[in-house]
């Protein structure tokens, strides 16, 4: 393209309207679509599937990033790369959603029946089930939407009907009566992982159980009361001496009256409360198996919604909260309660509704997972997956070493219904893969389906394998499976990758991922965890529509490191929102200055190259070598920071300022010809690094400088060149570029304006650089705004009025005959001197505080110590300055 055809880049990049357009350009011309009959190597991604009840926060904007990233990575690379994306139906949470939109209406789910009630989820769900989906279209996220899943989708279902059936025929799905996490306000059991535990002051009562033959007595501790109704035996650990003669007694429950046994059991810690505890099989996981151990009997004192039921006696119908209170009142009154202790101790809530977690008996669907456990941890010792970083493999190999069976029935009506039937006739009980018209033992027609439905996490397991169509042998099994890795959050480790690669195993054979890239959890500015209900959490939205979504996407990875957790910072937004019009401002200078296009030359050996084209070429090399093997290891942090630096520093603050006056000489024609060509190249090359980091941004420069090529996202990823890094030139020009520091730092400490020129003199250190610094007298003069640069050979040569400072080994001195004011810049560096002393005196009172040694965080120390060393750097600077001052007024 020729200049005069070139469309005219606006003085300010504007990116809502370029990310609009190249979506929809993208989308249309179908280039996040993958082959799956490609003859390229395959890279796939599966995605964490939002749940459809969800909005986009900024954890999500930070996980699909990477993803994106690493798609867009490989496709460069000359991968055919999928990333398959989906929504998840989130089973609880959806019909919170539509329940309380139903009470709206004064109807209940009852009310409408299931069938009707389905209906209107599934309505629900097209009209708002969306809306997370297109929030990551904003982000930019090239996924393949010809593939868009759902876990409640036709495929998915037969996937979940198909590995329900193979694992109860297998004997690994059972039906028992257990112990589970029960919300009372949701009407369902979760499982473990669904439960979360918060830190609640609450109170430790010592209660007193007298022995029947009211000879003696024992003290329990409890910290729920309410459940001494369901009470059946009291239990001591068998080698505490200070209860051993009492097992085998009895003693009477207070308030009931009922006789309880004492009995002992490893399952007892000594050293909690008093060492014994009330047993209560119906109310507490770890009772319940003490209580199956010494076949006690099992007592449910409240029902499913929280109320005391008919073993309650009086406290019959009270919720179980007041019940507490009336209890700890009546043990009380009757010389029960020895006394009340404040403890602090983590109570379980619904993950979805927040209600506190009831230990509840009932009859549940369980996944037996000690044979699917196996394969799995031995899948991460032989490092068949491999957890990034590394550390997370501890914490999956943990969990999964200590596992305990899964409860998969929910008692809801949205999700997928149990695929088992009992016949009514005859009583068989069987799991099936098509909905049964008869029983297959006495042929009765009179057949019950299950009412609960499976937990979402069952279907969540299923999902490398059942979005790429298994049961069935795809194309894209056959191609795309195992996929390479999987980024997510370490919160769901255990409900989630962990199933998953379980369900590869069992199903495929094969592990459904080589790579687990545990991505940082973002804090508020504070150091906490995010969240929308205290008014801490941050819209990724809000970002986009504030910087765009290339700085957005580029702020939080740039943000991110391996294995720490990252506070907000509206700084980093800000900070990529001015990185991206840098580029647009360079191109801007770029394009105004190359007659000839971006064509890049087939041979450099016609050019006339400067030190400093070859620098940058060197140095453009290099950074392709270091974004390479970062994105190759996942560490975006320092791909981001890499190209940042490099397209910053190098490449505008060094060769365009260095470059600058030449391509304003229109005589200089040979030398901007190469000027040309290396900005050609290195430009090209850099957008092409950057863009699967900001995509719109290098897509739109892309077509402004090279229409003819296509979408850069199918471009190649740039490649070292060897031949292009010249180290010794490198140096060469470091050096230089450290002069040219050291003379503005002088220029800036004599308070000289940037366009006053000024007269420097160096003594060089050595012969080779002073030949240097002939060499480049121009490069220094330019970029150091000076008047005159005189090399010395001797110190008699410079001034005796005169500020110098020491580079290296090389000297630099500035004449104060440049200053109209001595004594004005003495009274401006002593007050800068006295300032620089009060913020020393300040950092060293901090560290004679031991308190402040002691707890301040470790970032905070290291901060304050830098602080520290900064200040004595320049206290001692400023001192020296101000001794040549004076002695130049005697």
């Amino acid at each position: 393209m020729n200049q005069t055809d070139r469309p005219e880049l606006a003085k300010v990049y504007s990116p809502k309207e370029a990310e609009s357009r190249w979506y929809e350009k993208w989308i249309k011309d179908e280039i996040f679509r993958a082959d799956s009959s490609s003859s390229k190597k395959n890279y796939s991604i599966v995605i964490p599937p939002p749940n459809i009840t969800g909005s986009l926060h900024l954890g999500h904007a930070l996980d699909n990033t990477i993803q994106d990233i690493l798609i867009r990575g490989k496709r460069m690379q000359g991968y055919e790369a999928l990333w398959i994306p989906g929504t998840d139906h989130a089973g609880i949470a959806t019909q919170n959603v539509v329940e309380k939109e139903l009470a709206k209406e004064r109807v209940t789910r009852h009310d409408l029946g299931r069938q009707n009630f389905i209906e209107r989820v599934w309505k629900w769900k097209e009209e708002y089930g969306g809306t997370i989906i297109n929030q990551l279209r904003r982000l930019g996220v090239s996924c393949d939407w010809s593939r868009l899943r759902f876990t409640l989708d036709g495929q998915c279902s037969k996937a979940v009907r198909e590995a329900f059936v193979r694992l109860y025929r297998k004997g690994l799905i059972y039906k028992g009566q257990r112990i589970i996490n029960w919300c009372t306000r949701c009407l369902t059991a979760l499982s473990d992982l669904e439960v979360e535990h918060e830190e609640h002051p609450s109170s430790l009562y010592y209660l007193k159980y007298s022995g029947f033959d009211g000879a003696w007595s024992i003290t329990i501790a409890t910290t729920r009361p309410e459940t001494i109704l369901a009470d059946t035996a009291v239990c001591v650990h068998p080698d505490d001496e200070r209860y051993s003669r009492l097992i085998g007694k009895e003693v009477v429950l207070p308030i009931v009256g009922r006789r309880l046994p004492v009995i002992s059991d490893e399952a007892v810690d000594p050293k909690f409360g008093t060492g014994a505890l009330k047993i209560t099989p119906g109310h507490d996981p770890v009772d319940f198996e003490i209580g199956g151990r010494h076949n006690l009997p099992v007592i449910v004192a409240m029902d499913e919604h929280g109320i005391m039921n008919s073993e309650a006696g009086n406290y019959r119908s009270m919720d179980r909260m007041a019940c507490r209170e009336k209890i700890l009142a009546d043990l009380k009154e009757g010389g029960y309660l020895e006394k009340e202790e404040e403890y602090l101790h983590g109570v379980g809530h619904c993950y979805r509704c927040h209600t506190i977690i009831e230990p509840y008996l009932s009859l549940q669907w369980f996944v037996s997972m000690h044979d699917l456990a196996e394969p799995a941890i031995e899948a991460v010792n032989e490092g068949k997956v491999r957890f990034i970083p590394e550390k997370y493999s501890r914490t999956y190999l943990y969990w999964m070493e200590n596992i305990r069976d899964w409860c998969i029935s929910r008692q809801l009506w949205w999700g997928h219904r149990i695929p088992v039937w009992t016949c009514t006739e005859c009583g068989k009980v069987d799991a099936f893969l098509q909905d049964p018209l008869k029983c297959p033992a006495c042929q009765s027609p009179k057949l019950a389906q299950e009412e609960d439905v499976l937990d979402t996490w069952f279907s969540s397991g299923l999902w490398p394998i059942s979005t790429m169509g298994w049961p069935d042998d795809t194309a894209d099994l056959r191609y795309f499976y195992p996929t390479n890795v999987l980024v997510t959050a370490r919160d769901i480790i255990f409900l989630w990758v962990a199933r998953m690669i379980m369900m590869g195993l069992e199903f495929k054979g094969e592990v459904p991922f080589g790579d687990v890239y545990i991505h940082a959890t973002i804090l508020d500015k504070d150091g906490r965890r995010m969240s929308k209900s205290k008014g801490t959490g941050v819209d990724p939205l809000v970002l986009i529509d504030r910087y765009g979504a290339d700085a957005t996407r580029f702020a939080l990875v740039y943000m991110t490191s391996q294995g720490q957790d990252i506070r907000f910072s509206e700084a980093r937004f800000e900070m990529s929102r001015n990185f991206a019009n840098k580029i647009w401002n360079a191109a801007r200078f770029c394009l105004s200055h190359m007659p000839g296009g971006m064509s890049v030359p087939d041979s450099w050996s016609s050019l006339k190259l400067s030190r400093a084209d070859r620098w940058i070429m060197s140095r453009l090399n290099r950074v392709i070598q270091k974004v390479t093997e970062a994105f190759d290891s996942y560490a975006f942090d320092i791909m981001s920071i890499a190209l940042y630096d490099f397209f910053w520093d190098d490449f505008c603050d060094w060769y365009i300022e260095i470059v600058k006056p030449i391509v304003q000489d229109e005589s200089r024609k040979k030398e901007r010809a190469a000027i040309e060509a290396v900005f050609a190249f290195v430009f090209t090359k850099f957008l092409r690094l950057l863009h699967p980091l900001m995509p719109f941004l290098t897509e739109e420069l892309w077509h402004i400088f090279d229409s003819g090529s296509g979408t850069i996202s199918r471009l190649q990823w740039p490649s070292p060149k060897s031949s292009m890094i010249d180290p010794v030139n490198e140096e060469d020009l470091e050096s230089l570029f450290a002069i040219i520091r050291g003379i503005r730092s002088l220029r800036s400490d004599l308070g000289l304006p940037p366009r006053k020129k000024a007269k420097v003199f160096i003594h060089a250190g050595n012969d080779g650089f002073l030949t240097l610094l002939q060499q480049e007298r121009e490069l220094l003069t330019n970029l150091a705004a000076l008047s005159e640069m005189a090399l010395v050979t001797d110190r008699k040569e410079v001034p005796e009025r005169a500020l110098s400072t020491v580079v290296d080994s090389h000297q630099i001195f500035i004449s104060l005959e440049e200053l109209d004011d001595i004594t004005h810049l003495m009274e401006r560096m002593e007050k800068e001197l006295g300032a620089v002393e009060k913020d020393l005196e300040s950092v060293r009172k901090k560290f004679s505080n031991e308190a402040f040694v002691r707890n301040a965080p470790e970032h905070i120390i290291e901060a304050e110590k830098a602080r520290e060393q900064a200040s004595l750097t320049h206290h001692k600077k400023l001192e020296q300055h101000l001794d040549v001052l004076r002695q130049s007024l005697r």
